[in-house]
């Protein structure tokens, strides 16, 4: 195997009840602009393209076809954001969408906000920390909070656990074991 080989995930794609619905909900909530709308040529069913990113034609691919009873396989769909601010402005946006079981956890490592699509899909939306505990692991997190404070708070939280490191030494640990494989 080549040295250089590192594929990235570069898109999501789920099949859709109502796949307009759908479209209007991901635009909405993560402003994101439908690229493409069409009929598949070895696909039979329709497949919207959704991007907010002018280097990516799509991040996500709506496609019709998922039955009316059929429920959902996604574990969850994360979306990453740069700031405590921009987290608040996603739960602000899924809020105003009505969504259901919203809730905030603090992972250590990350602060994300989790909650339904309209089809019952599993939606993260998160924010990385600069420290590392191991994962799962999750407190509550409540964004109605001052930045200092959930910063504090989580801080504290990771410190305290014993597998508390800086990203960076996590980021060296892991490239060492990338580079034994």
């Amino acid at each position: 195997m080549e040295a250089t080989y590192t594929p990235a995930l570069s898109h999501f794609g789920i099949f859709c009840r109502d796949l307009e619905k759908m479209s209007r909900f991901y635009c909405d909530v993560f402003d994101m602009t439908q690229t493409d709308l069409g009929e598949g040529h070895t696909m039979p069913f329709t497949i919207a393209f959704l991007s907010g990113n002018p280097l990516q034609h799509h991040q996500l691919a709506l496609a019709s076809g998922r039955g009316a009873d059929a429920p959902s396989t996604v574990m969850q769909m994360s979306f990453k954001v740069g700031s405590l601010d921009a987290l608040r402005e996603a739960k602000r946006r899924a809020d105003s969408r009505h969504v259901e079981k919203m809730r905030g956890l603090n992972h250590g490592n990350a602060l994300s906000i989790y909650f339904l699509d309209p089809e019952e899909n599993t939606v993260e939306v998160y924010l990385d920390t600069p420290w590392y505990v191991t994962q799962p692991h999750g407190d509550p997190l409540d964004l109605d909070q001052p930045d200092e404070v959930i910063w504090a708070e989580t801080e504290k939280i990771c410190r305290a656990d014993p597998t508390f490191m800086t990203v960076e030494d996590w980021r060296a640990q892991f490239a060492d074991r990338r580079s034994q494989n």
